[in-house]
């Protein structure tokens, strides 16, 4: 597992292997759950689900595609973060932690 930022700010991202893909599990903030999936396969556009009115698709495909890309496998993302009542920055302080993850893929 790998992490980026502190406090209620803190992500993880963990890498599971399925026999020749990759599933990805994103969580943190207060409270981690599942907001989203999205599933991606070599050379096709990623399958985007999101759950209710979440917005965690927005940090999970770019992991998706990036792992996708880099080992030419299927991938799923899942998870996902909350923060009660997020402000604006904090929201954003989430989301550059999350991309920070993405170079770890």
């Amino acid at each position: 597992m790998i992490t980026s930022g502190e406090g209620k700010y803190k992500v993880f991202l963990e890498k599971h292997k399925l026999g020749d893909d990759l599933i990805y599990i994103l969580g943190g903030g207060e409270k981690s759950h599942v907001g989203g999936s999205v599933i991606c396969e070599p050379g096709k556009k990623p399958y985007i689900l999101t759950y209710g009115n979440h917005h965690d698709h927005i940090v999970l495909a770019p992991l998706a595609v990036a792992a996708c890309k880099k080992y030419n496998k299927i991938v799923v993302a899942v998870g996902g973060i909350h923060i009660d009542n997020a402000g604006k920055e904090e929201i954003e302080l989430l989301v550059r932690n999350c991309k920070d993850l993405t170079r770890f893929v």
